[in-house]
């Protein structure tokens, strides 16, 4: 997996910026615990830390190779390429030789022979970038649905990047800076392409080839989500669907180290689960399989709208039936509530986004399953690709002129969260005119097929929302939680291959049994226990425990007190006063969302000490 930064200056000798550089890297050191290295050409310096995965002893990096007129070209590369071994057999027939059985190679050596198209050959999520030194070229590439971070921050004679933006913002050029633009996608639950928050920063569009040279900076998208004709009936995408399924998980269980699935008892990862475990057999080797729970969750368990039946059964029904190597991790509200763990989680992720304990629960469920495996698999984004969540399905969201899950939240009454926020801050940021302009944006981009009923188009609007913004929140959060503590988490439903085939089907198929996600419960139904087969969707959990939000009520008095905190520029102490003195037996979870929020804010301003430029 690993981390990843650098340095291009046109001029200027960075062989002499080494301690700059190996400070950019140190700031990777969680993404890649097993080694460091650095590489210097005059004009480029690269970083990277290493989480070994495939061929151990020979996967260092950066690796380089030297050219026929005695040029190097020189790699750093964070991720995985799932389809190595068919591209480094075509590299053979080539002429190509290597000395390792890392995939990083494969990738360097595919940059020698096909150039910046390598990028339309690889199947994986990536994020690398490449020193050419006969062109004086950088070359930055980013997987298609944006798995795996990448950032860059244009200078007067080059530029910086990373992995994360920690990694930009330790080199002195990089100034902190938050501007109402980043405010805005901090305020709001949606991705804009490209947006990094800090202000000079860019992401590398997912789909994208970014290059930088002494003429400047060009951008070139090799991916985007297109639209087809799907031709397939029921059965045969049914079918398809499978194919593909197995493929994608036979490739994603690749590793020279130990694997394991995550497990919630969902039908995304119990399908995930089943069918590793059904190839892991073949092998004459068991699944291993987690699952996060919250101590009296079971025992206690009250529902809600959102979340009908807790995990645990279905989850202990799944691990029966594939008889994997289960363990559940069992949280307590102490745990989750530690102002060390938020800090821990603020960091990985660099921004004070917050879905409450969710995030706290995430980061220590995959700190748990590290003292295990190295590699994991999740479910992550079928919702996205297959239709899952409940607002696919209701008419008032899907006529809504916003994105889905604002409108879900309006149309419930969930939209006191804001609230939080400073009077002037609210007013300044014009959210509502900032979504408005996002969500144009994002529908534009749709292309229609000729002939589609009016229904049939708007939900491949609404697929298309969930795939190039929506999807991409909760990638980031997944890749910063599990990378903050040296864990590799695989999504096998965001291979490009299925999300291309599925988006393209009509929505009369993905729904043909009158539920969510039809097609792959048609899939992988026959790997499946019948309790998960019935069960209907279920978020990821969240601790009912009142200690929670109690706890993290006192920690928001402790705030209150300081009365010249930087955080009561941006929010509301008042309404912050009001939840800080709430019956937290009866607190409602998005209340508590908004302790979490103001809680997360402070220490993220405590953290980065960003400048604010709120005009």
């Amino acid at each position: 997996m690993c981390g990843i930064t650098g340095w291009v200056s046109f001029d200027r000798d960075l062989s002499t910026e080494r301690p700059t550089v190996e400070a950019m890297t140190e700031t990777m050191s969680c993404r890649g615990p097993d080694a460091a290295g650095t590489w210097y050409d005059r004009h480029a310096a690269l970083g990277h830390r290493r989480l070994a995965i495939i061929d151990l002893p020979g996967g260092a990096q950066p690796m380089a190779e030297a050219t026929a007129d005695g040029q190097q070209v020189a790699m750093v590369y964070s991720g995985e390429s799932y389809n190595f071994t068919e591209l480094r057999d075509e590299l053979r027939r080539r002429g190509h030789q290597f000395r390792t059985d890392s995939d990083t190679e494969v990738v360097l050596h595919g940059y020698l022979e096909w150039g910046e198209a390598l990028a339309e050959r690889l199947n994986g999520m990536y994020a690398f970038a490449i020193w050419d030194s006969r062109s004086q070229k950088l070359v930055m590439v980013r997987d298609r649905m944006g798995i795996k971070p990448f950032y860059y921050y244009p200078t007067a004679d080059g530029v910086l990047f990373g992995s994360e933006p920690k990694a930009i913002l330790a080199n002195p050029l990089a100034k902190r800076v938050v501007g109402l633009t980043g405010l805005r996608e901090l305020m709001s639950f949606s991705k804009t392409p490209g947006e990094a928050i800090w202000e000079g920063m860019r992401e590398v569009v997912p789909g994208t080839v970014v290059t930088v040279d002494r003429n400047g900076l060009r951008e070139h998208v090799y991916w985007r989500l297109g639209t087809h004709e799907h031709t397939d009936d029921q059965q045969t995408t049914v079918t398809r669907v499978r194919e593909l399924l197995d493929d994608i998980v036979r490739r994603q269980l690749v590793a020279d180290v130990p694997r394991c699935v995550l497990l919630s008892g969902g039908l995304d990862s119990s399908a995930i689960t089943a069918l590793a475990s059904q190839q892991l057999g073949e092998q004459g080797e068991k699944v291993r399989s987690f699952a996060v729970d919250f101590v009296g969750q079971a025992e206690n368990f009250v529902a809600d709208e959102l979340r009908g039946t807790p995990d645990t059964p279905y989850v202990h029904d799944v691990a029966e039936h594939v008889a994997s190597e289960h363990s559940d991790i069992v949280l307590d509200h102490t745990r989750l509530a530690d102002p060390d763990v938020r800090r821990r989680v603020i960091t990985a992720r660099d921004l004070p986004n917050s879905l409450g304990d969710m995030d706290a629960s995430l980061f220590l469920l995959f700190k748990a399953i590290r003292e295990h495996s190295t590699v994991a698999l999740s479910g992550e984004s079928a919702d996205e690709v297959f239709g899952g969540y409940r607002w696919f399905h209701e008419p008032e969201v899907q006529r809504a002129d916003t994105f889905p899950w604002i409108a879900s939240r309006v149309l419930s009454g969930q939209t006191q969260r804001r609230t939080v926020y400073s009077a002037d801050l609210l007013a300044k940021a014009d959210l509502a005119g900032y979504m408005r302009d996002g969500y144009a944006s994002a529908v534009a981009e749709v292309d229609p097929l000729p002939g589609e009923s009016e229904h049939e188009r708007r939900m491949r609007v609404i697929s298309y929302l969930h795939l190039t913004r929506f999807v991409r929140v909760l990638l980031d959060r997944k890749d910063r939680m599990s990378m903050a503590v040296g864990l590799e988490v695989r999504v096998p439903f965001c291979d490009h291959r299925l999300v291309e085939y599925v988006y393209n089907a009509p929505w009369s198929l993905k729904t043909y049994d009158s539920r969510e996600k039809s097609l792959l419960r048609g899939a992988t139904r026959d790997v499946l226990p019948q309790s998960v087969v019935d069960r209907v969707k279920s978020p990821y959990p969240s601790t009912q425990d009142p200690h929670y939000a109690a706890a993290i009520q006192q920690q928001l008095k402790e705030l209150l007190a300081n009365r010249d905190h930087q955080v009561f520029d941006l929010m509301d102490r008042a309404v912050l006063t009001e939840l800080a003195e709430l019956d937290p037996t009866s607190m409602p979870s998005l209340t508590r969302n908004s302790i979490d929020l103001a809680l997360n804010m402070a220490t993220w301003l405590d953290i980065y000490r960003p400048e604010m430029r709120l005009s």
